[in-house]
């Protein structure tokens, strides 16, 4: 039986949320698109919640003290980490874009 993680959704996602959903809401008019894309996250976080651990993790160049896994949701990756019971969901990022830079 697979366990289920409480999350935590860090500022750095939210501000990376709205920066995402503002711009399909007014550079690209769709507000619909949107909202659908934010229906898609929530949905898809909370079932990575059931077996956060059970997933792809994210290797980078950089020592860090956490491993960080990831979710891809359209365009975009959702990257999380795992502490104790806790899924802190720290970043999404357009899929296209960086990683090393950001994460």
């Amino acid at each position: 039986m697979s366990k289920q993680y409480e999350i935590l959704y860090l500022p750095l996602f939210y501000k990376d949320l709205i920066k995402i959903t503002k711009y399909i809401k007014e550079s690209l008019k769709n507000p619909i698109a949107a909202n659908s894309l934010i229906a898609e996250i929530e949905k898809a976080i909370i079932e990575r919640a059931y077996s956060s651990t059970d997933y792809e993790e994210y290797y980078s160049n950089r020592r860090r003290k956490d491993t960080y896994y990831r979710i891809y949701i359209r365009n975009y990756t959702v990257f999380y980490t795992v502490k104790g019971n806790i899924m802190n969901i720290r970043r999404i990022l357009y899929s296209r874009r960086n990683f090393e830079k950001f994460i």
